[in-house]
């Protein structure tokens, strides 16, 4: 490029703050060290002016003129994807996918390639595999029609300009960090050209009304890869989450413009691709140890859909002068806080001893109403007191050792007896909510001393 016609500006690549000066923190997120230097077109930005017939034209419109439509959804073949978009796909919208590296979001897509191409015309675009490792991956999934066609290539102007002429009902990016402009100097991957081109895959999608799905690298942390402003720009953000060594997944809804952010979709992976749970709660509880102390089953709800999993706990001596504590699946913060309220409101005496939970299954939940279940854990694996096979509790647990109220009881208890529990312990309460329940016991507790002493007393033992 020739001298003179770039300027040096400095983004964040956590919040896309722009600034013409390096500064250690960043004035828009307060995060430190997230400035990186990048060279921006001055006769690129030159040419970005409004003309005055535009302006002209611009007119606001009143709300009540503004006629209301059911956006018409397009089913993906994966009712589990369909529930977490929020009941399909939205035509137009932009769909960012995100994910740890081998956790299956290539293969995913693929495979809602696979069933929407048998009614619509589909679009595949990779920046990051050739034809024939595409082809390699597809003939393990399955057989595709020819409406889905691939392309391979990085050039955003060349790839818009293939949509234009093609006008496919369904595109795929994989992934947004290859693409580039050649009008941005910097480099693929970078803050300006990953907000560039989703700029652009957006206002094709909104003027065409074509459904993109965009692939996103994550972080070490967890997060999109780029800067924050991507996820604000796309519709909706999903990350598939699971240990990329287990078999299951888990597709979460981040952000939805179009539907709820509490569903979660659950998924298999097999030797032809992903496959759909489609009861996840029998898949988490099956091989519970029986008679083993400190297993209790408890129930979260993700969205509408109650999941019943397996808590595993095991306190022990500790071999050291400081305890250890190892929390997987669930907040270690909130097993501390829990192991404090055993202490001080039951007179457990846990300091001298280490202690480890366990979400079987490889799922992570956050719930507070776990917390009664990981009581009842801990205490369980403490004095070598099994809990009941067939017993279930939730419940949210809080520091002066009552056991409050959480969402939805009835649909949780209604889960228990669908899977064959005979008694649910869960928060006084939540008592009247339950009480068409049927077919299960339904015991109420105020606090976690009268959980604990139903253990004792061998109510669920």
């Amino acid at each position: 490029m020739a001298k003179g016609k770039s300027v040096t500006v400095y983004f964040c690549q956590n919040c896309g703050y722009e600034s013409s000066k390096w500064m250690g923190q960043c004035p828009g997120c307060r995060e430190w060290n997230t400035m990186t230097e990048e060279l921006v077109d001055k006769k690129a930005l030159s040419k970005a002016k409004i003309s005055q017939e535009s302006k002209e034209t611009a007119r606001p419109v009143s709300l009540s003129q503004i006629e209301s439509r059911q956006e018409e959804r397009i089913s993906t073949g994966f009712g589990e994807l369909d529930r977490v978009l929020g009941g399909g796909i939205v035509p137009g919208s932009l769909v960012l996918v995100g994910g740890d590296p081998g956790i299956g979001k290539s293969t995913l897509l693929l495979q809602v390639c696979q069933k929407l191409s048998e009614e619509l015309e589909v679009l595949y675009i990779s920046g990051e595999e050739s034809l024939h490792q595409i082809k390699m991956r597809a003939e393990r999934i399955g057989t595709f029609t020819k409406r889905l066609t691939l392309l391979c290539e990085t050039n955003l102007d060349l790839i818009a300009g293939v949509m234009e002429r093609h006008r496919p009902q369904v595109v795929i990016i994989d992934s947004i960090q290859t693409m580039y402009r050649e009008e941005i100097s910097s480099a693929p991957g970078s803050v300006s050209q990953v907000r560039e081109a989703t700029g652009v895959l957006m206002r094709i999608a909104k003027e065409k009304e074509i459904a993109v799905f965009i692939v996103g690298h994550v972080t070490k942390e967890g997060v999109v890869a780029g800067p924050r402003v991507l996820e604000h720009m796309v519709d909706t953000v999903l990350y598939f989450e699971g240990d990329r060594h287990a078999v299951y997944r888990v597709l979460r809804g981040v952000k939805n413009r179009f539907g709820s952010t509490n569903e979660i979709g659950v998924f298999e992976m097999c030797d032809t691709g992903l496959r759909e749970v489609d009861n996840p709660s029998e898949v988490m509880l099956s091989g519970r140890p029986q008679g083993a102390s400190g297993s209790v089953a408890a129930c979260s709800m993700e969205g509408t859909r109650p999941m019943l999993l397996e808590i595993q706990a095991l306190v022990c001596k500790s071999s050291f002068g400081i305890p250890r504590r190892t929390a997987a699946g669930t907040d270690l913060n909130r097993v501390n806080l829990l192991m404090a309220v055993l202490e001080k409101r039951v007179g457990l005496s846990l300091s001298s001893n280490d202690a480890y939970i366990n979400i079987a299954g490889g799922i992570r939940m956050n719930e507070p109403a776990l917390d009664l279940g990981i009581v009842l854990a801990l205490f369980s694996s403490y004095k070598d007191r099994p809990v009941g096979e067939k017993t279930i509790c939730f419940g949210e647990v809080g520091l002066s050792g009552e056991v409050r109220a959480v969402s939805m009881p009835r649909q949780r208890a209604a889960e228990a007896k669908k899977l064959g529990f005979e008694i649910c312990v869960l928060p006084s309460v939540s008592m009247e909510a339950v009480k068409d329940v049927n077919g299960i016991q339904l015991i109420g507790v105020s606090n976690v001393k009268e959980a604990i002493n139903l253990l004792l007393c061998g109510k669920i033992a």
